[in-house]
C-alpha cells in the first residue's frame, strides 16, 4: 500500500516508517521539523532512514534521497491548504497515519497558538484532504491526556471525557470529535488511537526518560511532581507500532465507513518512583530528588483498558519497563556517546 504518515521525524512516526518500509509498503513522511525540541534529533531519526539533513531541510519540495527502497519525504506544516491538497491530489494515498502533532501539556499553557494551528487546522486540513482525496483509512494519534482527572481506572473510551486540564488535552478531544463529524458526513472510516506514555529509543527530550536519565548521569536534581505520588502506563515504542500496523494491516482490507476509537497501552501502570528507581539500577547511580507540587496540566494516573484493541486486533504488549529501559539506555549510550555501566 502506500501510506502517508505525518510525523515522520517525530518519535513514533520514525519508528513507525522504519517498520512500515520493512513490510514493503511505499511510505511518504510528512514533518515541518519544527524546533519545539532539538531539530538534531529530528534529522537524526531521518538519517536512520536514509534521508539527509540537506535534502530534508528543503521546504515543500520532494525528497527522494532516502536509501531506504519505496521511501520519501516532504517537509511541509499540515495547515498548508496548498501543499497539502496538491499532495493527496498527486500521491493517491492508500491509507494514512496522522502523527503529527505539536505534542507536549506543559508548553501548551505556554504557547497555545502552535496547538491551535498545528492541532486544530492541521488536522482539519488532513480531513478535508481524505475527503476530497477518497482513502481506504485515516488512523490518527490521540492522546491519554484526554481522560483529565477522570478517577474512574482503568481508562475506557466509553468515558466521558470532556473535562480537559490542558489546552494539548483539548486538542486532540477535538481531533475525535472532528473525525466523528467526518465520517458520519462524508462516510470516511477513521480509527483514533489514544496513546499512554510511549517510551524507548529516539525518544523526546522533553520526556521523563530522557529527563530522568539526564539528569541522574550529569548529577543534577531530579524534579518530582506531586511529591512522586503519580502513576503513569508506560508502554514502549515497539508495542505501539505493533499496535498501529495491526490496525493498518486489518482496516486496509475493510470496507466501512466507521468511526472508531481506542487506547493503546501496556494497561500496567508503574509508580513513577519505581520507574527512577528502574532507571538507578541500570545505571548504577543513586537519584538526587527535589519533590515538586502537581504540575498545572498534569495528571495523578494513567491507566489503559486496551481490551477492545486486543479483542478487534490482536493487540498484545511484550517490552516489560525492565527491558524497555535497558533498550533506552543502551541507545542513550550510543547517541550520546556517553559510557555507561
Amino acid at each position: 500500500m502506500k501510506i502517508l504518515v505525518t510525523g515522520a521525524a517525530g518519535f513514533i512516526g520514525f519508528h513507525l516508517c522504519e517498520k512500515l518500509v520493512k513490510e514493503g509498503h511505499e511510505i511518504v513522511g510528512l514533518d515541518n521539523i519544527n524546533d519545539y525540541y532539538s531539530q538534531d534529533l529530528k534529522f537524526a531519526r531521518l538519517k536512520e532512514l536514509g534521508i539527509d539533513r540537506e535534502d530534508a531541510d528543503k521546504f515543500n519540495q520532494k525528497c527522494e534521497s532516502s536509501k531506504l527502497q519505496n521511501l520519501c519525504f516532504f517537509r511541509m506544516n499540515l495547515e498548508d491548504r496548498d501543499k497539502l491538497p496538491e499532495l493527496f491530489r498527486k500521491e493517491n494515498f492508500d491509507i494514512v497515519c496522522n502523527l503529527a502533532a505539536q505534542a507536549g501539556v506543559r508548553y501548551s499553557l505556554e504557547n497555545p497558538e502552535a496547538y491551535i494551528d498545528s492541532n486544530l487546522v492541521g488536522f482539519a486540513n488532513i480531513l478535508e484532504c481524505c475527503r476530497n482525496h477518497p482513502i481506504k483509512h485515516l488512523i490518527y494519534a490521540s492522546s491519554s491526556s484526554v481522560y483529565g482527572q477522570n478517577k474512574k481506572i482503568p481508562f475506557s473510551a466509553e468515558d466521558r471525557v470532556d473535562e480537559p486540564i490542558s489546552l494539548y488535552a483539548a486538542t486532540k478531544r477535538s481531533n475525535e470529535l472532528m473525525a466523528y463529524t467526518y465520517s458520519h458526513l462524508y462516510n470516511i472510516p477513521t480509527t483514533g488511537l489514544r496513546f499512554f506514555t510511549v517510551y524507548g529509543p529516539w525518544g523526546r527530550p522533553d520526556m521523563a526518560m530522557f529527563l530522568f536519565t539526564d539528569a541522574i548521569l550529569k548529577g543534577e536534581t531530579l524534579k518530582v511532581f506531586n511529591a512522586g505520588k503519580l502513576e503513569r502506563d508506560f508502554t514502549f515504542i515497539d508495542d505501539i507500532v505493533n499496535g498501529i500496523i495491526a490496525v493498518v494491516k486489518k482496516v486496509s482490507t475493510e470496507k466501512t465507513s466507521a468511526y472508531r476509537l481506542y487506547n493503546i497501552g501496556n494497561s500496567k501502570p508503574v509508580k513513577l518512583l519505581s520507574f527512577i528507581e528502574e532507571i538507578e539500577t541500570q545505571l548504577g547511580i543513586k537519584a538526587k530528588k527535589e519533590f515538586m507540587p502537581m504540575q498545572a496540566g498534569d495528571v495523578e494516573r494513567t491507566w489503559a483498558d486496551s481490551e477492545p484493541l486486543m479483542k478487534d486486533f490482536n493487540y498484545k504488549t511484550s517490552i516489560e519497563i525492565e527491558e524497555g529501559v535497558s533498550k533506552y539506555l543502551e541507545w542513550y549510550k550510543s547517541y550520546y556517546k556517553c559510557s555507561l555501566k
